[in-house]
């Protein structure tokens, strides 16, 4: 297994970042390389010289199987799941790992989006890692169905699949790695999404930023350390035996 603190970022448009992750991935000490696949970068066909992988949102859906890098993502997470390799997917990422792992993705049923701050609840499984309530942030139409074998975490009022895990994969419908920057961004490029039913006016937004973030920073500080406790724990081994 490679040594080497790199983590594979696969996001979904030219000028797409890994935001508050990206930051952290650095302050635990690895190198976030970033792969734009969706925009011709090819995706690693072994993850020898990475020791995890994430791939980020999009505004594209996990049922596009018209757009080629949709359809080979979705292939491609067996890669990390075969290797045992810590995986994370958030939002379009979780969803395609649902998809993959035979679940449906599809809109609310009553036509609701989250596009906004809103609650997350812990489910029973969910209580080490999640506060019985808190808000994250969200920018989704669709969500998913919950594959068998895997282990709810987290849930909210109108999509109740919000966090799940399978082995060293998670995959979260929310959107932790976004920042006040990111967030003001969103809201000026896409506010015709704020008309929405559920979807919450750009005011709210940035007041929810303002009440929840510093509680989302703490969050997600304790996910990755937990999520990449793997890692540590192989690079510790591995230190031994030197």
């Amino acid at each position: 297994m490679a040594m080497n603190g790199r983590i594979l970022l696969i996001v979904h448009q030219e000028h797409s970042n890994p935001g508050r992750v990206g930051r952290l991935l650095g302050e635990f000490g690895f190198d976030g390389v970033i792969c734009r696949h969706a925009c011709g970068d090819p995706l690693p066909t072994c993850l020898d010289e990475f020791d995890a992988a994430v791939i980020f949102g999009g505004p594209m859906s996990a049922n596009d199987d018209d757009l080629p890098f949709i359809r080979a993502e979705l292939d491609w997470i067996e890669l990390p799941l075969r290797e045992n390799k810590p995986f994370l997917g958030i939002c379009l990422g979780a969803q395609m790992l649902a998809r993959h792992l035979g679940g449906l993705v599809g809109p609310h049923h009553g036509g609701s989006h989250e596009i906004g701050y809103y609650p997350v609840r812990a489910t029973t499984a969910g209580r080490q890692l999640f506060a019985a309530q808190q808000h994250f942030y969200q920018w989704h139409s669709e969500g998913f169905t919950l594959p068998d074998g895997v282990e709810h975490l987290a849930e909210s009022d109108l999509y109740p699949n919000q966090a799940f895990r399978v082995g060293a994969a998670y995959g979260l419908q929310f959107h932790p790695e976004v920042t006040g920057e990111m967030m003001r961004l969103w809201t000026r490029k896409a506010a015709h999404r704020m008309v929405l039913s559920g979807a919450q006016s750009r005011d709210r937004h940035l007041a929810g930023y303002r009440d929840h973030d510093d509680q989302v920073e703490d969050w997600v500080k304790q996910f990755m350390a937990h999520w990449l406790a793997p890692v540590h724990q192989d690079q510790a081994i591995a230190a031994s035996g030197d």
